[in-house]
């Protein structure tokens, strides 16, 4: 979602910029900025932002530099005659003949007004071309990023299911070493003649089937496979890829908490750790 988008150009006399900044967010979360005069227009731009962007927190930023030969004030000028009259009908009643008139009438309200700008039909449409300009530039900075965290995003998996293929020989190993060392307690405290062999394979098959994690391993594959089915389906899938990420995290997790082998806990360690790099990245997916 984090990305910067600008454009510029002229618009009647003057230079008009447009700057969109966006950072990671859940939902749309927009802030416009701009001069008076377009408010009325900012229900337009909001509908046409939240189809664009989707998600994130964005600023944009209207403003223009005047190239100086805009009239920003006018003087009425009716008033300020009226005003000088009466003025100096004043001053020459208390004797004072020395007035600077001109200091006195410029405070005077209403002699000097702020034009009030009117909306300009054909200088919007420029404008709002210049807010379209910015959005694909900001489009363009996200899909940039976005395939560079696309490209994380397979190596993370792969890593994954790299580290998924280890546990094999592990897994096979630490049943041999659970059943080995059952086997050499029981055979320390009870007599060799008094162990059932049948009663012992039963509880070693139970005791197993507490710490088998095949099925824990098969969803972690297939979460893997959907993860990656889904970066092929298009944009605005960071959701998805979240919740995703939560049930790999899951399966990960229990893998870790039935590994009861060191060998096995370092590859459920080493699969946490590319997980949440991920679950960084998806954060600024759309």
């Amino acid at each position: 979602m984090t990305g910067y988008g600008k454009a510029e150009g002229p618009v009647g006399t003057r230079k008009f910029t447009v700057e969109i900044r966006a950072l990671n967010s859940k939902q749309l979360d927009l802030n416009l900025r701009m001069p008076s005069m377009y408010k009325e227009k900012e229900m337009g731009m909001r509908r046409f932002l939240n189809s664009a962007l989707v998600r994130g927190k964005v600023d944009m930023t209207i403003y223009y530099e005047s190239d100086g030969a805009e009239k920003k004030v006018q003087v009425n000028k009716s008033l300020m005659a009226s005003y000088a009259e009466d003025l100096k009908e004043v001053a020459e009643n208390i004797g004072q003949e020395q007035v600077d008139y001109m200091s006195l009438m410029i405070r005077i309200p209403e002699v000097l007004r702020t034009e009030r700008e009117e909306l300009d039909e054909n200088e919007w449409k420029d404008i709002y071309a210049l807010i379209k300009g910015a959005v694909a530039n900001l489009q363009e900075y996200r899909a940039t990023e976005g395939k560079a965290t696309e490209d994380d995003f397979r190596a993370r998996i792969g890593s994954i299911e790299a580290l998924y293929e280890e546990l094999e020989g592990p897994i096979t190993q630490r049943i041999q070493n659970v059943k080995d060392r059952i086997k050499a307690n029981l055979e320390e405290f009870v007599d060799q003649d008094k162990i059932d062999n049948n009663r012992f394979e039963q509880e070693l098959i139970y005791f197993l089937e507490k710490l088998d994690i095949s099925e824990e391993r098969q969803r972690l594959k297939s979460n893997c496979d959907y993860f990656k089915e889904v970066l092929e389906t298009g944009e605005a899938q960071g959701k998805k890829l979240g919740f995703i990420s939560q049930e790999i995290g899951r399966e990960i997790n229990t893998m870790g908490s039935k590994a009861n082998d060191s060998d096995v806990q370092r590859i459920v360690v080493k699969m946490k750790d590319e997980l949440e790099k991920i679950k960084e990245q998806v954060l600024n997916v759309l």
